[in-house]
């Protein structure tokens, strides 16, 4: 099925839905280095204004990639349930999009009778501000030793990397994170080796770290799921299972996996039953790009293969999903505009699907943005509901090399919205001195006693 319109006596056809879906995409340089992004502002406008009347059911009826040729397609057509969405069957995209502005209730009960394609395809016309307010009213709880989601609250991924995996310096990273009241989504570490050794080294730092001061948090050490499978089966301490996933069975093949082997994993990581308040043992991370990067695209672009990979994440009821937006590079997102485009964008479409998003907020040192950027997109992803940031001391990674948030950042987002970290968590500052029983860092002599103590760390 073809879709045209005329303007100013020009006619403007695009062939199928996959085309007429790129073309409405908001600019960004992943679609103009595919080939799928409109040629002009005016083609995009058309496409949007398309895009708005197509049924809802149509994206049920013509898979943008076919699901004989891809697990993810299967996967999203067998998981659809078509009772949750009778409320929206009879619905256009742009009478979606009025729909969810119009509700001020929670949106969290759509997620089952959503697809990806469905939730892309809407944010394609909707503004930054559309993005935010019905993210807003997505409320998605996970829980392992703490609570995540609430309302109210914004959590961090502690991210003590180092270059050399040096224990010492990952620990005093820690103890530096810990005393701004960071980590309470995870204390996670991108390891430089991911050998068994070194993982399974940091993997009992970590352990030991949380069990020493009783943390009510979770550890990662972000390895290939293959490697956290062995570690398992040899007994270490694994808490979460972490991969990154993408939206195409090709581009998931590329990162040497498959939804089987995921399954074996978080089965395997359900038995350790090493939560307290929950069981959700999964960890993924995604980004825009990430198909493409491995020519495994199908001709889609970029911000609904991304959401496509929320249909992933959702098959294993993640503790965190996070959307690593401007890591790729500026080949995928040119400059600071596109990245808190795609930020919002991805959030709003992981929140809809029913998933608990966080973001890491961040670009490359050769993309054409600053920090400045960087701070206007962690304000908006605070106002939309954000479960939880990246903590990184700086907001330098010294061993991914690129910029992120810093722990400071996370203070900033927490006090001028009145936001609070996960309660058992927050809890858990205000015992040990680092918070004031008003949010914010505290300067008593408990906290003191507690950095003599975090200090034997590194010695």
């Amino acid at each position: 099925m073809h879709y045209s319109a005329t303007v100013n006596g020009r006619q403007l056809r695009f062939a199928d839905l996959r085309i007429l879906m790129g073309k409405a995409s908001p600019k960004r340089a992943a679609d103009e280095l595919a080939g799928l992004a409109a040629e002009s502002e005016v083609e995009r406008a058309v496409a949007q204004q398309i895009l708005a009347e197509v049924p809802l059911t149509t994206f049920l009826e013509q898979p943008l990639i076919a699901p004989e040729h891809d697990e993810v397609s299967r996967l999203i057509l067998e998981r659809h349930d078509p009772a949750a969405f009778a409320p929206l069957a009879s619905l256009s995209v742009g009478e979606f999009r009025d729909r969810l502005l119009a509700d001020g209730g929670d949106l969290s009960a759509l997620a089952a009778g959503l697809t990806p394609e469905m939730v892309a395809a809407v944010s394609k016309i909707m503004r930054n501000q559309d993005l935010i307010a019905v993210a807003r009213r997505c409320r998605v709880i996970s829980r392992f030793r703490n609570t995540l989601g609430l309302d109210g609250r914004l959590s961090t991924r502690l991210q003590p990397n180092h270059p050399t995996d040096d224990p010492r310096g990952i620990a005093a990273s820690i103890i530096d994170g810990l005393l701004y009241g960071s980590g309470d989504a995870v204390i996670g570490i991108n390891p430089a080796t991911d050998n068994l050794h070194n993982v399974r080294t940091l993997l009992e730092l970590l352990d030991d770290v949380i069990r020493r001061y009783q943390i009510p948090t979770q550890s990662c050490v972000l390895c290939h799921v293959t490697t956290a499978m062995e570690l398992m089966q040899r007994g270490a301490p694994v808490d979460l299972v972490f991969q990154s996933i993408a939206g195409t069975e090709a581009a998931n093949r590329g990162f040497g996996i498959d939804l089987a082997l995921l399954r074996e994993a978080k089965a395997m990581a359900e038995a350790l039953k090493r939560g307290e308040v929950g069981n959700q043992v999964m960890y993924f991370e995604t980004g825009q790009g990430s198909a493409l990067s491995a020519n495994a695209h199908h001709g889609v672009d970029a911000q609904t293969c991304e959401a496509r990979a929320y249909a992933v994440a959702r098959e294993f009821s993640p503790l965190l999903v996070n959307t690593v937006v401007g890591f790729i590079g500026p080949e995928y997102l040119y400059d600071g505009k596109q990245i808190l485009r795609a930020g919002l964008e991805d959030h709003f479409c992981g929140k809809l699907l029913g998933l608990p998003m966080g973001c890491d907020v961040c670009y490359t040192n050769h993309a054409e943005a600053d920090q400045n950027d960087m701070d206007n997109l962690l304000t908006l992803l605070g106002v939309a509901g954000c479960n939880f940031i990246m903590g990184i001391p700086g907001a330098d990674d010294v061993m991914l090399a690129y910029q992120s948030t810093s722990f400071h950042d996370a203070l900033y987002l927490r006090q001028v919205l009145g936001l609070r970290p996960a309660p058992e968590f927050e809890s858990w500052l205000e015992r040990m001195g680092i918070f004031d029983g008003d949010n914010r860092l505290s300067a008593n002599s408990a906290k003191t006693q507690l950095l003599g103590r975090l200090s034997t760390l590194i010695q």
